[in-house]
């Protein structure tokens, strides 16, 4: 009885844990949930576990009024349990979990913290070069979890890198407007004095409105040339765990595609594929994938029946 009672609560246990998890995720992001779903079981769950980690930990930032008290106890909780303690925080302990077995080096989480911590502290930034320094800990880094969970070759690594700072340089784009209540610019001022522009507040662009055209534009040729470079890396991908990251960037491509078309769309509404197109795009993607499996095993096949004739 106290085997059964005890085995009834780990079951409780888990369920609170993945119950916790999922709800994070699902409020986060449409197009990474929705993407997500589609990979296989062990890795669906270990996605789930980061993405809730960073999402939990960005939230605090984000906030308005931004939580620092919130997101500093967060941080020294994560620091107490790589050191052993038990922190009692379902996303931080199963985090932890996932970067022992997967061997996550820890200072990938560590420039995760500091990235968080400068959208706490600067509200812009002069050169690409300063702000590489948060594109890094903000997007490659996450990259790179991906990779160690995929368990991809370390040839992989910069491609992986490229498609974290892609997709987090798209979201500068589409979320002008959110990140300006935040107080925040994420383009270089370089990028702003091209184009004429000091500030992006709306009633700033009102007069120059085909420079901020312009500069959106510019921006979203430099996200591209990111995606292409990430794209590259495809190559290492299993077809099964290829579909959902390749799904989550053609809807990328779809809302640069979107915001190209009209630039001053990002002060009226946040694009966003939606969940029909996303589903539609993984069902192609799965499509394509089955019939690669089954071309290949026939080839294998093949293969087979001929080295067996030749041994004969």
């Amino acid at each position: 009885m106290k085997r059964i009672k005890e085995k009834n609560s780990i079951i409780l246990s888990n369920n609170m844990i993945d119950k916790t998890i999922h709800s994070i995720f699902k409020k986060g992001s449409k197009t990474y949930f929705y993407t997500t779903i589609f990979f296989p079981g062990n890795v669906k769950s270990d996605v789930f576990t980061l993405y809730s980690f960073l999402r939990k930990a960005d939230d605090y930032v984000d906030s308005i009024p931004q939580d620092i008290e919130g997101f500093n106890n967060f941080k020294n909780r994560y620091y107490e349990g790589i050191n052993g303690v038990k922190t009692g925080d379902v996303v931080i302990d199963s985090f932890i979990e996932l970067l022992n077995r997967k061997e996550f080096d820890s200072k990938w989480v560590d420039a995760f913290f500091i990235s968080m911590e400068m959208d706490l502290t600067v509200s812009s930034y002069k050169t690409f070069d300063e702000l590489d320094k948060y594109l890094y800990g903000s997007s490659e880094v996450v990259g790179l979890f991906m990779a160690k969970i995929l368990d991809l070759p370390e040839d992989a690594y910069i491609s992986a890198k490229y498609l974290g700072r892609a997709m987090q340089y798209l979201n500068f784009i589409r979320d002008i407007d959110e990140d300006l209540d935040l107080g925040r610019n994420y383009f270089p001022e370089t990028e702003l004095v091209k184009y004429g522009l000091s500030r992006l507040e709306y009633d700033r662009i009102q007069e120059n409105k085909e420079n901020f055209r312009s500069l959106v534009r510019s921006q979203i040729d430099i996200y591209k040339e990111w995606q292409m470079k990430a794209e590259e890396g495809f190559v290492f991908i299993p077809c099964r765990y290829l579909i959902p990251i390749k799904t989550a960037s053609e809807m990328y491509l779809w809302t640069s595609d979107q915001i190209y078309k009209n630039p001053l769309v990002v002060y009226d509404k946040k694009i966003k594929p939606s969940i029909l197109r996303i589903i539609l795009n993984i069902g192609i993607g799965l499509g394509k994938c089955a019939k690669i499996i089954s071309k290949k095993s026939k080839l294998h096949k093949k293969s087979v029946i001929l080295s067996k004739i030749d041994m004969k």
